[in-house]
């Protein structure tokens, strides 16, 4: 189903302010320590990812970003994984749906 269509059914269902909410949150764990941010914190360090023009200026960001969370981390008594989860691997193994490779019964309804 399209992005657009679903935000046609959000709409039509007076669901948008909660759809907002389930992708602001997602936006969130995309960032590590995120929960230890203000949402100021949060918006600025998304504009700075999105100015940085190369891998190795947001790889840069995301080190000197990730420091600090750990740093802040440790101050406040909250205990954040060493690494980051690598980008796009946040499910686990298998990639989310249910067993299988999409091709047993019911594939392509």
């Amino acid at each position: 189903m399209n992005k657009a269509l679903i935000f046609g059914f959000a709409v039509a269902l007076g669901l948008l302010p909660a759809l907002g909410a389930a992708q602001a949150m997602e936006e969130e764990k995309t960032i590590y320590g995120s929960q230890l941010m203000t949402q100021e914190e949060r918006d600025e360090y998304r504009a700075r990812m999105r100015a940085a023009t190369t891998p190795e200026e947001k790889a840069q960001i995301r080190e000197e970003h990730h420091a600090r969370m750990k740093a802040r981390g440790e101050e406040m008594g909250v205990e954040l994984p060493d690494e980051p989860p690598a980008r796009g691997e946040r499910m686990g193994p298998g990639g989310g749906m249910g067993p299988g490779d999409g091709t047993g019964p019911g594939y392509g309804r």
